[in-house]
């Protein structure tokens, strides 16, 4: 049978095209917050790093009602590095709301998300955003939109969608991009219209897919899946089926349905519904939860393959445990077990040593948003240069590919170019998007994106854009330069002081401010040349009775640079690691002391 009340809908689209945007202004129209509530700016985004990087990291869910219909909304995460997040929530509904800039057009990650949606013959509507952007091309992103779907393989039924002109931020659409209306009820009615009701049957077994986990203090762990067919009851007794097709009996406690932000305690849900379990301690991604009688599995998620990796560490810097809360081994491992359990793209191996774990993911991103909460937590590690993950197909060696898009000025394109040359990449394609601004399309390896953005956004003046998703695995393009300059390294354990920073500066480029702890061994600034050079940073001014006439100028020091956490991990070395505490982010090298470099770098020459 077909809910007729009932819709479920996912937004996709690329990162900042609006989707968060767009959901908080669903909520707001549809009555789902009072008209006297005070409410923050994307609503969805609780997350503390999604709320400081203006991103999606985790999938969310939420519902609204229009007209005597629910809409289950899940606001889907834009960044590529957070792709396996978006392809296993799909799979609880039967639409999607493919949100695309109305300048910008379809991007890399627009062209991942919408393979998926197809793949799982879901029901598209575009949505064309930012409408009111002064340099607006609805026209021409409407026919960009629709040469994607067709060199996607769509479906009839996938092409013909509807589109739906909108600017979120203002909660206006309309069916035409000349005719709005002041509120979002055109949106509201085409998803009515085209977006199917479930098809159930309310009275087979009891299944669902666990396509999401959460936790709560009070409560445990929470199970968050579409109930595919049956009915599941409160405290009702059901058979879990793990991935290795063993069955487990367990007992739901709560069932909650999303309303608005909160979920809502129900005595039971029925088929077509989201629902979040709570008792299935057990429970994991991926697996089958059935009735108890008659149980059945649905079909495993999967998701695509990790293609970076990096080892983490246990910190073993001069400094180790003067920060952290947790530095042992054991919780390390512990807490990347844990995420493992909900973080479905990432995998975490054990190597020779107790200390160190290999952990792979989508990107320098993905891996770099685990480790900032970890350091939020209160742990403290060190991790190695990320490293691609190559496969050998067919007996030839392959690396993973990147589908890459610069937006940048007509005066940058050769700079660009030249960057990307030395970095193996090659030109798909190239557009004209205003008379001083091009669209280049790369093929690059990912392990040329390594360190790229920095130089990109140098040699752009900040006024580039570029964006990239995952293309698929090619055989090896052969070496690629590492970084051009050595690294400026402390001299001794000390405080610096700006005597010593003031010399130092001459070399090249700091990192570190006066008055900073520094031990023998760590990265305090890049070279202006190729090696690696010791600096004493610590070094004091002696006093004399010698006097000059410029001894009581004041020693100027350059601003240092301030390197974040994804700028430590596409500058570090082979031979270097980044220290992570949760007060610090430092560099250094892995041989602390002079002897250890010189007898490593002989061993590399084989001198």
């Amino acid at each position: 049978m077909e809910t007729r009340n009932l819709r479920n809908i996912a937004i996709i689209a690329h990162v900042d095209h609006g989707k968060t945007t767009l959901v908080d202004a669903m909520l707001k129209q549809s009555g789902t917050f009072r008209s006297n509530q005070q409410v923050v700016e994307r609503v969805m985004d609780s997350n503390d790093l999604e709320r400081e990087r203006g991103i999606t990291i985790l999938s969310k869910n939420t519902s609204v009602h229009w007209q005597g219909t629910k809409i289950n909304i899940i606001d889907t995460p834009g960044h590529a590095d957070f792709g396996g997040e978006v392809e296993r929530v799909l799979q609880m509904v039967n639409g999607v709301l493919l949100i695309v800039d109305s300048f910008e057009g379809p991007m890399p990650q627009t062209r991942f998300v919408l393979r998926k949606a197809l793949e799982l013959k879901l029901i598209p509507i575009v949505v064309i955003n930012k409408i009111d952007r002064p340099d607006a091309r609805p026209t021409e992103v409407v026919d960009e939109v629709l040469d994607l779907f067709i060199e996607l393989g769509a479906e009839d039924n996938q092409l013909d969608f509807p589109v739906v002109y909108a600017s979120a931020r203002a909660g206006i659409a309309g069916l035409s991009s000349d005719a709005l209306e002041d509120t979002l009820e055109p949106l509201f009615s085409v998803i009515l219209d085209h977006i199917p009701a479930p098809v159930v049957d309310l009275e087979a077994p009891f299944q669902m897919l666990v396509t999401t986990l959460d936790y709560d203090d009070y409560v445990g762990k929470i199970v968050v899946g579409r109930i595919v067919r049956g009915t599941v009851h409160q405290n009702e007794t059901i058979t879990l089926i793990k991935r290795d097709e063993s069955f487990e009996r367990a007992k739901v406690g709560k069932v909650m349905v999303f309303e608005g932000l909160k979920r809502q305690d129900v005595a039971e849900a029925s088929a077509g519904e989201i629902v979040a379990l709570t008792g299935l301690t057990s429970a994991n991604i991926g697996e089958t939860v059935a009735c108890a009688l008659n149980p059945e599995a649905l079909p495993v998620i999967e998701v695509d393959e990790p293609t970076l990796s990096m080892n983490f560490m246990v910190n073993t810097s001069p400094f180790a445990g003067r920060e952290g809360n947790f530095v042992t081994s054991r919780k390390l491992r512990e807490r990347l077990w844990k995420e493992i359990e909900t973080n479905v793209s990432l995998r975490v191996e054990e190597t020779d040593s107790a200390d160190c774990f290999k952990v792979s993911g989508r990107g320098e991103l993905h891996l770099s948003i685990l480790i900032e909460n970890m350091r939020r937590e209160g742990y403290e590690l060190q991790v190695s240069k990320p490293e691609v993950i190559y496969k050998m197909i067919d007996g030839v060696k392959c690396e993973p590919m990147e589908f890459l898009i610069c937006d940048v000025q007509e005066k940058s394109l050769g700079a660009v170019m030249e960057l990307l040359g030395k970095r193996k990449a090659e030109m798909a394609n190239m557009t004209s998007l205003s008379e001083t601004q091009l669209r280049v399309e790369f093929n690059i390896p990912a392990r040329g994106l390594i360190g790229f953005r920095s130089e990109f956004l140098s040699e752009t003046r900040g006024e580039g854009m570029m964006s990239h998703v995952f293309l698929g695995y090619e055989p090896f393009k052969g070496e690629i330069p590492g970084r051009t300059r050595g690294a400026l390294i402390a001299f001794e354990e000390g405080e610096t002081t700006t005597y010593g920073l003031y010399a130092a500066q001459e070399r090249g480029n700091l990192f570190v401010d006066p008055g900073l702890h520094v031990y023998a061994g760590m990265i305090v600034g890049e070279n202006n040349r190729e090696q690696d050079i010791e600096v004493n940073v610590c070094k004091k001014k002696h006093l004399t009775n010698m006097r000059t006439s410029a001894a009581d100028d004041a020693l100027r020091l350059e601003k240092p640079k301030e390197m974040s956490l994804e700028q430590s991990l596409e500058f570090i070395n082979d031979d270097e690691f980044v220290e992570i505490t949760p007060k610090s982010v430092r560099l250094r090298k892995k041989f602390l002391d002079h002897a250890s470099r010189v007898k490593y770098a002989k061993s590399l020459t084989g001198k």
